[in-house]
């Protein structure tokens, strides 16, 4: 069965795989289970209404992110060895933020989305999870050849800028700051973070709801219930602005990236949260670094950098323009090898 993490979907059996998972299978990647997941992916937290709350197993007071949440959890319990996960707003690099393994959004459309239930189409991005780098780069040799590294890189070649490193927990901004230490031509930049992007997600997801929630309404979580209520709500005056902000800040990152090769930021401001928060409390500051690259469509990497606070693994966040996706591959893997073991 695939339920989408939905009550409505509880003995749905699609009539065929999603093309990401038959062209992992093609590669010789045997399925060994199904994750839960956030309900619709539409959250941050992984607390699932209709099938339990996924575990962390770096802490069980914490959460696992979201909304790929068991996928990561199973990689760190060792239940599998790659995973696969969809990003709309950080659901791929969040639990990997938070589970302290690996997860990679590639540029946006590079992998197939078909079968996939949508979230936000033009934000949705269907990537790999793994507890190295090398694991999401295996991943992508069966999604995007192209996007696979030719051969390693030297850090010492890369012309990095970071950012955002302001807006984290103290050990979380020195992790990473130690991590981008590791680049001899690193620079510090003011790249900003982006405008009102909400409204033209919001409306996206309600018209994929729309028609099933007037049909099931009752059947929907709390948490996903409010937020596409909310969705429904939203005035087309603010979808025009919310999509044309989308637009100016996609010609403003190119420009604050000119002369970079890639931007390195903190991938969570904070380490995994304590459970019982909620995702509505959460999900502002939690997704406030990585909806950005969603925006954008830009291929990013989640990278853990070592402990922070409570001794929970800060993640590094490595992005590059659209299609540089080998780059930010080739580049997590240096960084990976570089870190103190």
């Amino acid at each position: 069965m695939t339920t989408y993490g939905s009550a409505i979907f509880r003995d749905h059996l699609p009539e065929r795989s999603a093309s990401s998972v038959t062209r992992l299978e093609e590669a010789g990647y045997a399925i060994v289970g199904k994750t839960n997941l956030h309900e619709f992916a539409y959250g941050i937290t992984s607390d699932n209404p209709h099938y339990g709350a996924v575990v962390n197993p770096l802490d069980p007071g914490r959460i696992p992110g979201g909304s790929s949440g068991g996928s990561a959890a199973a990689l760190a319990a060792g239940l599998c060895e790659a995973a696969l996960g969809t990003d709309s707003a950080g659901s791929i690099r969040l639990p990997a933020a938070c589970c302290g393994v690996v997860g990679f959004k590639p540029t946006h459309g590079l992998v197939a989305a078909d079968g996939v239930f949508p979230l936000a189409p033009s934000f949705d991005t269907v990537g790999p999870m793994a507890r190295s780098v090398s694991g999401c780069v295996e991943m992508m040799r069966a999604f995007a050849p192209e996007a696979v590294p030719e051969g390693p890189v030297d850090l010492g070649d890369v012309r990095a800028a970071l950012a955002w490193a302001e807006s984290a927990d103290a050990l979380v901004r020195a992790r990473v700051e130690e991590a981008a230490a590791l680049f001899p031509r690193l620079t510090r930049i003011d790249f900003a973070l982006s405008g009102a992007l909400d409204p033209a997600f919001m409306v996206e997801a309600a018209d994929v709801h729309r028609e099933l929630f007037a049909e099931h309404a009752d059947l929907y979580g709390e948490n996903v219930r409010r937020k596409l209520e909310r969705a429904f709500a939203v005035a087309p005056e603010d979808v025009a602005a919310s999509r044309a902000e989308r637009e100016a800040y996609r010609e403003r990152s190119l420009e604050a990236l000119d002369g970079f090769d890639v931007l390195l930021t903190p991938t969570m401001p904070m380490v995994a949260p304590p459970v019982g928060i909620g995702d509505l409390a959460l999900r502002e500051r939690m997704i406030s670094l990585t909806r950005p690259l969603n925006g954008l469509g830009w291929p990013a990497l989640a990278l853990p950098c070592g402990p922070a606070e409570n001794g929970l693994p800060a993640s590094l966040q490595i992005a590059a323009r659209p299609g540089d996706d080998a780059l930010v591959l080739a580049v997590g893997e240096a960084v990976e090898s570089a870190l103190p073991k």
